[in-house]
Parts: C-alpha cells; sequence; structure tokens
C-alpha cells in the first residue's frame, strides 16, 4: 500500500481529469445497460401485448430507431475521448516518473553505477514504469466504472426482482475471498518475475557492448550457453508465475460463471410458476450479463493492478536509493576559482568492508601548477583524482580548494569548475558538434571550432562525410582512439575550466596521436591547476610536481631533475624501467 499511497502523489495532479474521464465512462457503460430494459419492453409489451400487426411494427421501428441514434451518434465520440483521455492522463504521470527518475539517477554516486547493471537501471525506467500505467488506466478508471456498472445493474434488478437479485449476487463473498487468497502470493511472484527479467535485460545489455571482446576470443558458444542460463532463470520465473495466474483465473472464472447458471435456473422456475414474464426473465439474464462481465474484467483488472503494484515497488526502491554524495543546507557556489587545493590527510575506501585505497594523503598544490601522478597499477591514482570533483566523498581527512573544504560547495558547481580527459573518453552517439557542445551547451559555432582548431581536431573533423554534422556513433565507435580524445580535449578547451584533471589521458594511443594530443594537453594546461594520471613518464617530465603514489600512500615528491637524482628512488626505478623498454 505504501507504493499507491506514494504513486497517487504523481496522480494527484491529474485527479480533476480523471474524475472527468471516469464522468464519460460513467456515460458509456451505462448507455448499454439499456438495452436489457428494451428486451422486456420488446418481448412484453410489442411482441406479447394485445397490438395489431401494424402497430408492433410501429412501435418496433420507433424505438429502435431511436436506440440506433444514441449508438451511432452520441456514443461514439463518448468512447473516443474516454479512451484518449485516459490515455493522455497516464502518458503525463509516467512523464513526470520518468524526470524523476532521472533527475534522481543523475545525482546518485558513482559507487552505485560500478555496483549496478545499466541494463537493470534501464529496465527500472522503462519497463517497470510503463506497467504502472496500467494501475491508472485500470486501478485509478476502469476498476470504478466496472465497480459503478455493477451498482447500477444491481440498482436495477432490485426494482425487477429483489429475490432474484440475492441469488444473482449470492456467490459475491466468495468471489471477493478467492481475489483475496490469490493476488498476494500473485503480486509476490510478480515481482521476482519483473526482477529476473531485469537481469536478462541488464545481461543482454552488457553482452550488445562487448559484442567486438566476443567476436575476438570467437566466445559466442560460451556466451550462447551463459545467456541460456539467465534466460532460463526467467522463464523459470515466468512459469511459476503464469501457474499461479492460470490457478487464480481459474477458481475466480468458475465463481462468476456459476452464478449466471444459477439465476437462469431460479428464473426459469419463476416463470413456469407465472411469477415471473418472458420478457422480465430475458431483461433479467442480460442484466447478468451486464453484471458479470464487469465482474470478470475486475479478474483481469486484479492481475493487471498486481503486475502494476509490483513494478511500483521497484520504481520506488530505486527512487529510494540514498545519495552518497550531497550538498550541506546552504552550499557555498564555486565560482572563479583560483586552484589553490590541498589534500589535508586524506583517507579513502570505497566500502566498509574493503581495504583503504589511500592512507594519510598530504599534499599541497599551488594555483596554476601542474602535478603528476605516478606509480604502478593500483596504485590510487585515478582515486585520488576523482576525489577532487567529489564522485566519491574522503573517509577521514578533507580535501581543500581555495580555503574551503569542497563537502562546502554545491557540488554540481564544483564539477563546474573542474575539466575531465580520461583515458576511455566517453562520447554521445550524436553528432561531433553535439559532443563538443557537452563542454558549453549554449556555445556559439565559433566557439566549437576554436575549441576543436585548440584541440588539433579542426583538419580530421572537415575530412568526415559531414563535417561537424557526422554522428559519432554509440560510445564514439566511428572515430579512432585518438579522435575520440581530440574530441574530449576540445570540450574542456570550449568549457575553459580553472582547473584540470588528465586521467591517462594518452596512454592508449599511437606515437602520431599521442603527440598531437601532448601538444592540445599541454596548450590547455596552461595557467591551470592541473592534474596528470600518467603512465609514461617521458609526458610528464616538465610537471612542476610528480607524485609517486604505491599502495595507497604517497612515497615521493618532488620535480623530475631531484627524483632522477635519488638513486634509490621509486621514481627512477620506474623511468630507468620505461626508457629500457
Amino acid at each position: 500500500m505504501g507504493s499507491m499511497r506514494r504513486y497517487m502523489a504523481f496522480v494527484k495532479p491529474y485527479k480533476w481529469q480523471i474524475f472527468g474521464t471516469i464522468s464519460i465512462g460513467i456515460l458509456k457503460f451505462a448507455i448499454p445497460l439499456a438495452i436489457p430494459l428494451l428486451l422486456k419492453y420488446v418481448v412484453d409489451d410489442i411482441l406479447q401485448g394485445n397490438l395489431s400487426a401494424d402497430e408492433k411494427t410501429s412501435r418496433l421501428f420507433m424505438i429502435m430507431g431511436i436506440v440506433f441514434l444514441v449508438f451511432t451518434v452520441l456514443r461514439p465520440p463518448v468512447e473516443y475521448y474516454r479512451q484518449y483521455f485516459g490515455q493522455w492522463v497516464g502518458s503525463k504521470i509516467l512523464y513526470d516518473i520518468r524526470n524523476q527518475l532521472f533527475t534522481h539517477l543523475q545525482k546518485l554516486s558513482l559507487r552505485y553505477y560500478a555496483n549496478t547493471r545499466a541494463g537493470e537501471i534501464i529496465s527500472r525506467v522503462i519497463n517497470d514504469v510503463e506497467q504502472t500505467k496500467n494501475f491508472v488506466i485500470v486501478g485509478l478508471m476502469n476498476v470504478w466504472l466496472d465497480i459503478i456498472t455493477i451498482l447500477i445493474a444491481i440498482i436495477i434488478m432490485l426494482f425487477l426482482d429483489i429475490k432474484l437479485t440475492l441469488v444473482s449476487i449470492v456467490l459475491f463473498p466468495l468471489y471477493g475471498l478467492s481475489v483475496k487468497y490469490f493476488y498476494k502470493k500473485l503480486r509476490d511472484l510478480t515481482r521476482v518475475r519483473s526482477q529476473a527479467l531485469a537481469e536478462v535485460q541488464g545481461h543482454l545489455h552488457e553482452r550488445v557492448q562487448g559484442m567486438p571482446v566476443i567476436r575476438s576470443f570467437a566466445i559466442e558458444d560460451h556466451q550462447q550457453q551463459k545467456f541460456d542460463e539467465e534466460n532460463s532463470n526467467f522463464l523459470q520465473k515466468a512459469l511459476k508465475h503464469t501457474d499461479w495466474n492460470a490457478k487464480t483465473f481459474a477458481v475466480v472464472n468458475t465463481i462468476t460463471d456459476l452464478a449466471p447458471l444459477l439465476v437462469i435456473t431460479y428464473a426459469g422456475y419463476q416463470v413456469i410458476q407465472r411469477n415471473l414474464t418472458i420478457g422480465e426473465m430475458v431483461a433479467f439474464i442480460g442484466y447478468i450479463e451486464r453484471l458479470y462481465n464487469p465482474l470478470r474484467r475486475l479478474v483481469n483488472s486484479s492481475t493487471i493492478l498486481t503486475q502494476a503494484v509490483a513494478s511500483m515497488d521497484r520504481v520506488f526502491e530505486l527512487m529510494d536509493e540514498k545519495y552518497d554524495i550531497k550538498d550541506k543546507p546552504d552550499p557555498i557556489e564555486a565560482k572563479n576559482l583560483k586552484g589553490n587545493v590541498e589534500f589535508d590527510h586524506v583517507t579513502f575506501r570505497y566500502q566498509e568492508d574493503e581495504p583503504v585505497a589511500l592512507q594519510d594523503v598530504c599534499l599541497h598544490v599551488k594555483p596554476g601548477e601542474t602535478v603528476a601522478f605516478v606509480g604502478m597499477s593500483g596504485g590510487g591514482k585515478s582515486t585520488l583524482v576523482s576525489l577532487i570533483p567529489r564522485f566519491y566523498d574522503v573517509t577521514s581527512g578533507r580535501i581543500v580548494i581555495d580555503g574551503h573544504d569542497i563537502r562546502d560547495y554545491r557540488a554540481q558547481s564544483l564539477r563546474d569548475q573542474i575539466g575531465m580527459v580520461l583515458q576511455d573518453s566517453f562520447l554521445f552517439s550524436d553528432s561531433i558538434k553535439e559532443n563538443i557542445l557537452v563542454g558549453k551547451p549554449d556555445a556559439s559555432e565559433e566557439e566549437i571550432i576554436e575549441a576543436a582548431k585548440a584541440a588539433n581536431a579542426h583538419e580530421f573533423i572537415l575530412k568526415l562525410p559531414k563535417g561537424y554534422d557526422t554522428p559519432v556513433g554509440e560510445r564514439g565507435v566511428k572515430l579512432s582512439g585518438g579522435q575520440k580524445q581530440r574530441i574530449s580535449i576540445a570540450r574542456v578547451f570550449l568549457k575553459n575550466p580553472p582547473l584540470l584533471i588528465l586521467d591517462e589521458a594518452t596512454s592508449a594511443l599511437d606515437l602520431e596521436s599521442e603527440h598531437l594530443i601532448q601538444e592540445a594537453l599541454e596548450q590547455l594546461a596552461k595557467d591551470r591547476t592541473t592534474f596528470i594520471v600518467a603512465h609514461r613518464l617521458s609526458t610528464i617530465t616538465h610537471a612542476d610536481k610528480i607524485v609517486v603514489i604505491e599502495n595507497g600512500r604517497i612515497m615521493e615528491t618532488g620535480q623530475h631533475f631531484e627524483l632522477m637524482a635519488s638513486q634509490d628512488g621509486a621514481y627512477k626505478r620506474l623511468f630507468d624501467i620505461q626508457m629500457l623498454d
């Protein structure tokens, strides 16, 4: 019930549209309720009445003409607007939920994304949110319309014959108990089924992204087996759900099928005893259909609502994911930072049960300095620079920029002052122009071109089929590594931030690309506080400070010539090994 209450917060802005849709729906369902009364009138007053053949014909055509007019002129627009407004409200609510979910996803920390598969997140935002639409269409509209239809039918039936009406509804309590018994477990099974489907989607999403690896290692058969396992798991959960769903329908539909048989038996007996006219019996059987058709729809609705509520649970479970990175109540806006950065006894671990990734790191970087972090892989270099834009928060200690703990700044404004170029440059599947505009979405055409020229990217862009409007494909698959990296650098040039982070930005490139990119990076780093995570030590000999990090600790700090002067130093050892290579 908690999920339903929370969902109603999204429904509330559209309450009048829902009320209007239900009102139109009542009219739509009320019109057919006149048909059994029409049948009674035709049978008792026209067919069996003391009238001449001409009078019977005249009355029949007159009454049927009115009915045809109602069904051809009034009912079609009523049906159209009920369907249209029902779907309109449902779609608007889904739009609001997805918008809020995307806002929420953008605030979740990188720790969450490191531990959660993208396909599972997508499944909740797309599949589960879509399923919740049925709560609006079915639960807030159709169910009420069916209940109102049943009530109107019962009222009319009571006017026709009270005893016959009581016989008609004698099995209602049994129906209610059956629904209550079956649907609790059905909700749990639906939730498990949805999770299994999300796991299949997550697995598939990863494999589609990793298709080049699958092909290059010729492991199609192995991957087929792994997909079969995921798919089989979903199949088992789906079949359990199907089995219980089938039992539900078997029991509940049997009850709804037995009731009309009781009515026909009792009504037939009353006609034989001359306590009921044939027209009244025909009308009553007509109302039984009007009574039990909505009841059967309610059975179906119960299944749909169960699935909708299970999906709601999963949507709100995602919405309840806690933020690791939170702004203080009155955060400082980070504007025009000078880039005076201090690491004050910084210790960090990714999870509470994991060993520390950084231990008591102390370092002071002056505005405009270039600092390079070097060391063996896994030493903590990339972890250290990821703390500056608050992708993660320190476990203890603090990072200070321009005299303020970075946790005092509003996180978004802090990141706005930092430009990053990573080893694996992520590009969106838009055009080159749109990817450069990531750095400054409102930039002019001239600014984009200037940024591309500064990044040594302008020339290769002009040679592409559509120039700056060329789509780069998913994750930039249509571009080479060097080209992708230059686009990444161009968007940082466009952003023009006071702080710069370069995380192994040239380690995976050929020599020609590395030369062009190194040239662009040196230009980019001028007059900015720059942090470089480097694999190739030859690219950072110019740095104002070189910091050697091993096992999460700072081992050495100094300029290139100072560190090389130490005969048994870690930096000199690394440098000599690379020169020998």
